[in-house]
């Protein structure tokens, strides 16, 4: 039987705490419910700890530094995590933890925009931030993801035992899809009900900040992740923008055999330059890349075989 930990992050969730633990615990009564605080100042930690969860704390801010601490010290064969504003019903989870340790899927999604997300959130921008992050994330690394920054996800122990948390807070999300699509992860996206926070229980993101953050994950791990394509892209830039110089140059050489713009020529040289090191940039960075991803698939298969081998 697989072991089964529900991990929820918190700060400040008194209002929602106690019916997100229980409503897990029925849910899933052979799991562990653990909830850790991140400084709340509303005594969110104790109502966890009534309604049977197993606290734990991390002291440095942001969801990420959260999930980090939860995925180093918590062993599962499967990990739910969840937002504790009971945004998302426990009672979807077991078939997908079935799914999960099955082998079947490494990481399944709870996608709010194919189901009732758009009626219930309010914050038009917000909506909008969602759908521009799913649709870079899928075009620079070739997924299919619905829901690129849900809260729901059931994740395999190979993908929790492998991915390198690196984000403080809630480009956590982001973070997550791209590592699993990078490491061609089996992802599937299921559609979900979203049950809008109460009133009085404000939101902790921040549409405008949160967003631009994610956007710049979202870029930074592109690079990080592809970076031949991200260097040829650059390196393509330099060039083009090298040509508008020089051509116009070389014509008026050819014919006048005399230098009409000497700084011009100098500017598409230092473009050319940059080009291509942009481009050897690129391909040196490029396998390092691959060796970290082999890196990562031999874990993989040790974890695999490990959990092949222990007693059932």
């Amino acid at each position: 039987m697989s072991k089964v930990a529900v991990l929820i992050p918190c700060y400040n969730e008194a209002q929602t705490i106690g019916k997100v633990v229980t409503d897990y615990r029925a849910a899933l009564p052979d799991a562990t419910v653990y909830v850790y605080d991140n400084n709340s100042t509303d005594g969110s930690d104790a109502l966890a700890r009534e309604a049977g969860a197993v606290v734990g704390y991390e002291r440095l801010q942001g969801k990420g530094n959260v999930v980090r601490t939860m995925f180093r010290e918590i062993d599962a064969d499967v990990y739910v995590l969840t937002d504790a504003d009971d945004a998302f019903p426990a009672d979807i989870a077991p078939p997908l933890i079935e799914q999960v340790a099955r082998g079947e899927f490494d990481m399944i999604i709870g996608d709010r925009l194919s189901g009732n997300y758009s009626e219930e959130n309010k914050r038009a921008f917000h909506s909008f931030g969602n759908r521009l992050v799913r649709g870079l994330v899928n075009l620079f690394f070739k997924g299919d993801v619905k829901d690129i920054l849900s809260g729901f996800r059931v994740v395999s122990r190979p993908f929790v035992k492998t991915f390198p948390v690196m984000s403080p807070g809630f480009e956590l999300e982001t973070e997550m899809t791209i590592h699993a699509l990078d490491n061609r992860f089996k992802i599937r996206s299921v559609p979900v009900n979203f049950t809008e926070r109460p009133a009085g229980n404000d939101s902790k993101l921040n549409t405008y900040r949160d967003g631009g953050k994610v956007l710049m994950k979202i870029f930074n791990m592109f690079k990080d992740y592809k970076p031949m394509a991200f260097f040829g892209i650059l390196s393509l830039v330099f060039l083009a923008a090298s040509l508008v110089f020089l051509i116009p140059e070389f014509i008026y050489f050819v014919q006048e055999l005399v230098a009409r713009s000497v700084p011009k020529l100098v500017l598409a040289v230092f473009l050319l330059l940059a080009a291509f090191q942009s481009f050897i940039c690129g391909l040196f960075l490029e396998a390092g890349v691959k060796q970290a991803r082999a890196s990562t698939q031999v874990q993989i298969n040790l974890l695999l075989e490990i959990a092949r081998r222990a007693p059932q």
